[in-house]
């Protein structure tokens, strides 16, 4: 063969070490270099990826693992609420027990709930908006504390975050239970069940106490309103301290069916580290390569999903 019919090591892609109609090889890796388009159909499919993950992600929380979060905060609350209650330092009104001037802090322990007809014991939390009732049943800040003279109101969760008040529309008049404050203990007695439109029972008289406990109504996960339980004292009443709060002063979202809109900003903080997150990974997967990358990502994915659905729950209604 003369020197004519030799082929040419551009025919052959010899001397690039590429196959004809393949372009240059990266002889560092053995691949063939990316372009923007090839990163930015990268970084589409890893986001529709991560998207869908953090849906499973929030199902998953949502059904199972905010009941595990529920066990663990009324496990630490009761076992901190026991000793206050044991030094009488437990408070008994809207403010800290050492400075009235103060309000309490919204989630903190006020009282334990124990309905035996439904299986109940709870600690009872200050505050009913949405991150307030994920711990517990709540206790309506503007309202008299469980035992005192006037009326109290407790929200509690139907489906999500251990779904305490879930059997409270099994309870029937007459049935009774107790509450346990820094004053001590409460008995109450049920009279009265109630939805949308159905007329109140009569105001408790002076002197007495009267506790409501309110939760979501209709379907478990569209709720289209909420039910009631009216009890009334039939203990001795304690005295009520002046009362600093009003419903006007309550926000929106601790109002029954409220949503915690305070929870919007760290959602799009989140959901804005997530897209970062989306940039990191299709970069790192042409790095390290497709497994190292996903070995590494999981578990940081994992964080993600796990917060933002924990800020997501926080739009749904709060009794939900």
């Amino acid at each position: 063969m003369t020197l004519v019919d030799a082929p040419s090591p551009s025919a052959s892609g010899s001397g690039t070490g590429g196959s004809a109609g393949l372009g240059p090889i990266d002889s560092r890796r053995g691949r063939a270099p990316v372009g923007p388009a090839s990163l930015a159909r990268e970084a589409a499919g890893t986001t529709l990826w991560i998207l869908a993950a953090c849906m499973i992600g929030f199902a998953v929380w949502f059904a199972f693992l905010s009941r595990l979060y529920y066990d663990r905060a009324q496990s630490d609350a009761y076992a901190n609420f026991r000793v206050e209650l044991a030094l009488a330092v437990a408070p008994v009104g809207p403010t800290q027990p050492f400075d009235p001037s103060q309000l309490l802090a919204p989630g903190t322990p006020v009282a334990v709930l124990n309905i035996p007809e439904i299986g109940l014991n709870a600690v009872v939390f200050e505050g009913t908006s949405g991150q307030v009732l994920e711990q517990g049943p709540g206790h309506l800040r503007y309202t008299a504390m469980p035992g005192q003279v006037g009326i109290s109101v407790i929200f509690g969760r139907r489906t999500a975050f251990g779904g305490p008040f879930s059997r409270l529309p099994a309870l029937h008049i007459g049935d009774t239970f107790s509450v346990t404050t820094g004053q001590g203990v409460s008995h109450y007695r049920v009279i009265d069940q109630r939805r949308a439109n159905d007329p109140r029972p009569p105001l408790p008289t002076a002197g007495q106490g009267q506790l409501i406990m309110t939760t979501a109504d209709g379907p478990k996960l569209a709720p289209s309103g909420v039910v009631s339980v009216d009890a009334n004292l039939i203990s001795k009443a304690n005295p009520a301290p002046s009362m600093p709060l009003t419903n006007a002063s309550m926000a929106a979202g601790e109002q029954p069916l409220g949503t915690d809109t305070g929870a919007f900003l760290p959602l799009a903080l989140w959901g804005g580290a997530l897209l970062i997150l989306v940039g990191a990974l299709s970069w790192l997967k042409h790095r390290w390569g497709r497994w190292q990358t996903w070995i590494v990502a999981v578990p940081v994915i994992g964080f993600f999903g796990l917060t933002i659905a924990d800020q997501a729950a926080r739009l749904l209604p709060n009794l939900m």
